[in-house]
């Protein structure tokens, strides 16, 4: 794609940046067949290539965001599906990232609009906020419908219908400190705690830990690590973002040095696409730009992690149908496809592809906040195609997918991990309580 940006603009290292990404667009339009709001809008303006040519237009420019721009790039979801897609590889990633930071520097939202997207940016990214907002917001769920039918309310009455009927408790493993294996240590780990998936779903990391300590590995929660900055970083507020980013490469970096790491696991996969992606964040940042790069050099989907482990013959294998929903920020932003149905597999469960497994759910962050039309007929499509190949069981690696999805299907979803841990000796889920699956009898071979 032809460009003119101005040599002053270009002189901005980000704008520099988008201008070689977009030059690398040949307008092919492979991408709008794998965009999720594509295939729902059926809207150019809402397909890769489309929202391409109206950043182009923005920054080239210089100009303040429009109206016009705002609402399609607000419309993206940054599942990254066209990045897969795309023969000629722009990266969309980095190009949409300044592009919502350039829309928040420069455009005067609606006041209510700012003032959701203010309160998701000071309630989530903070454990305890967010679990307190969430008791609160048990006593406002019989108003989400009427909310939901105000157009400037309507992503405040999404948050309400979202709400957990049940806040679970705050799990140990929310505590700093040393969770060290009874025999050997074979590796040693930084586990991210995270900030909702913490909240919303401690049994993941609980999972984790067991795992992992079964496995020889011991696991440090270094004291001042916090949200890895993804919610805030999609929202195009960059500035803090990057701050929640330094404080994270503080921590770790400073735990690798001090006793060493083999990886910094991540359990949730939107968390572990950002982090993976510090480098780039603060490659501009001369006191950070070394340290981020080595961490994320370090950051680990758990999957891809236990992938580098000998595991042993799963204890408690069970007949079970297993759908495997790959979240956007697996398959896309992380490039993990097949670890986690593989280690599935090699726990004894029988994993079933989910037809149209490229699209989101719908999740996407604080998507089903902001856009909870286009997100509810994405969860929509995706429960159907999950239910059609008759699950037992529906596994995932993303918080944000968990409960998007699980609002809308009686069928169990769990995190891949917490289904690893209980095939190989853990506990069963409590979320499975009451549900009976029968033991897989190994059959041994006689001499």
């Amino acid at each position: 794609m032809q460009t003119a940006f101005t040599p002053t603009a270009l002189q901005n290292p980000d704008t520099a940046e988008s201008a070689s990404i977009i030059r690398k667009c040949v307008h092919c339009g492979f991408c709008t067949a794998t965009c999720p709001t594509y295939v729902t809008l059926g809207n150019e303006l809402d397909s890769p290539r489309g929202r391409i040519y109206l950043v182009k237009e923005m920054l080239e420019n210089g100009r303040p965001a429009d109206e016009k721009t705002v609402t399609h790039i607000d419309r993206c979801l940054s599942c990254l599906s066209c990045m897969t897609t795309c023969p000629s590889g722009v990266n969309y990633m980095h190009l949409v990232d300044h592009a919502r930071a350039h829309i928040e520097r420069t455009y005067k939202r609606p006041f209510a609009d700012r003032m959701i997207r203010e309160v998701l940016a000071r309630v989530l990214p903070y454990p305890e906020r967010f679990r307190w907002s969430l008791k609160l917001a048990r006593l406002a769920r019989p108003f989400a419908d009427a909310l939901a039918g105000v157009k400037p309310l309507k992503p405040l009455g999404a948050m309400l219908k979202l709400a957990p009927a049940h806040v679970p408790v705050a799990s140990a493993n929310d505590r700093p400190g040393l969770r060290a294996p009874a025999g050997a240590v074979q590796k040693r780990v930084a586990l991210l705690r995270g900030c909702a998936q913490s909240v919303l779903d401690p049994g993941i990391n609980e999972s984790t830990v067991r795992l992992l300590n079964r496995l020889g590995v011991e696991i440090v929660l270094p004291k001042g690590e916090g949200c890895c900055g993804a919610l805030t970083h999609h929202m195009g507020r960059e500035e803090e973002a990057l701050d929640f980013a330094r404080r994270n490469v503080d921590v770790w970096a400073a735990e690798a040095e001090r006793s060493g790491l083999d990886a910094i696991v991540i359990t949730a996969s939107g968390c572990g696409t950002v982090i993976k992606d510090y480098g780039h964040m603060l490659r501009l940042d001369p006191a950070y730009a070394e340290k981020a790069a080595r961490v994320s050099a370090l950051a680990k989907d758990v999957t891809e992690f236990l992938s580098s482990l000998d595991l042993p013959l799963p204890a408690n294998p069970v007949e079970a149908i297993v759908a495997y929903h790959s979240a956007c920020s697996m398959q896309h932003g992380q490039k993990i496809t097949q670890a986690p149905k593989v280690l599935l597999a090699q726990a004894g469960f029988t994993v079933r592809d989910v037809p149209e497994g490229h699209l989101c759910c719908g999740s996407a962050g604080t998507y089903n906040i902001l856009q909870p039309e286009i997100s509810a007929k994405l969860r929509d499509r995706k429960v159907a195609n999950i239910e059609r190949v008759k699950p037992d069981l529906i596994a995932t690696g993303n918080i944000g997918c968990m409960t998007q999805i699980g609002s809308a299907t009686g069928i169990p979803i769990l995190h891949t991990i917490e289904l690893l841990d209980w095939a190989f000796g853990g506990e069963k889920p409590a979320k499975l309580a009451g549900r009976d699956f029968r033991r897989v009898e190994r059959k041994v071979a006689a001499e």
